[in-house]
């Protein structure tokens, strides 16, 4: 039996975060550039979590990121 796993927008962003933080990603990359991390049938579910929050996957992965806190300002 297959397990459903769902992202919730928060989960979606916490993980852009990590990758933001470990250099994997830039912020200036498309949302699309996510897909690389995460196996097919989670990135499908991704993908309509974002569509469902109005993201766009042409998007900047900093649009993700509104709500950030910087600790060096």
């Amino acid at each position: 039996m297959l397990q459903s796993l769902y992202y919730s927008m928060g989960a979606i962003q916490e993980e852009t975060r990590h990758l933001l933080e470990s250099g994997k990603l830039t912020r200036g990359q498309p949302i699309h550039n996510l897909c690389r991390f995460f196996r097919d049938r989670e990135w499908c579910q991704i993908e309509r979590e974002l569509e469902k929050n109005h993201y766009l996957l042409r998007d900047r992965v900093c649009d993700l990121l509104s709500n950030e806190c910087w600790q060096n300002d």
